[in-house]
């Protein structure tokens, strides 16, 4: 029986774990969630109610970035492994820290009226876009000429930061950064992990 996935198309933390699970070649039993009525068998394995949520057998993974690391211990054919740990801890630190915080901000502004968006998109370029474009202008992808799991891990939020605004992401000057988004989001690993299923509701 193959491990069940419990996922949320558009969740960037359950779209990173996707593409790890297809990069590394595991076929999952892919049950797609509401997120207004969750169903009961994810709420019994996993009672935070957030995806995505792995079951293997007895083992029940319910962080993406857990998902992502037993995957690759499962496969990882292109040596994503091989970035330097404590750079890849430091950019995930700063995407799933302060740079979500700041992305679900600029996304849902009118939860947040004491902020407007022209400051919030100055500290998104600040803390995580700038940064991003500068080593993306020497390098291919984040941890140097080889893509690695940090890029996977950090592409869909950049993705969602962009879609929240795209005529004012298009008009930023960020060249190297927008040619590796657009790298990821035409690869063939993206888009096979981005199918429409109905939802689960047992």
């Amino acid at each position: 029986m193959p491990p069940i996935l419990y996922s949320y198309r558009r969740c960037p933390y359950a779209m990173r774990a996707r593409m790890a699970l297809k990069y590394a070649g595991i076929e999952v039993e892919h049950r797609e969630i509401q997120l207004r009525s969750k169903p009961q068998s994810m709420l019994r394995l996993s009672p935070k109610g957030t995806v995505p949520v792995l079951c293997v057998g007895d083992q029940i993974l319910e962080q993406s970035l857990d998902i992502i690391d037993w995957a690759l211990d499962q496969a990882d054919p292109d040596g994503w492994r091989s970035a330097d740990e404590s750079i890849s801890q430091a950019w995930i630190d700063k995407n799933d820290g302060p740079f979500k915080k700041l992305l679900d901000q600029y996304k849902y502004l009118e939860r947040h009226p004491e902020l407007n968006q022209e400051e919030v998109l100055a500290q998104a370029m600040d803390l995580m876009l700038v940064p991003m474009e500068t080593v993306l202008k020497s390098t291919q992808y984040l941890m140097g000429e080889k893509k690695s799991w940090v890029d996977v891990a950090i592409f869909p939020f950049i993705r969602q930061f962009a879609m929240a605004d795209l005529e004012k992401f298009n008009d930023l000057s960020l060249p190297a950064l927008k040619r590796w988004l657009n790298h990821y989001l035409e690869s063939e690993l993206f888009l096979s992990v981005m199918h429409k299923y109905p939802a689960w509701t047992d």
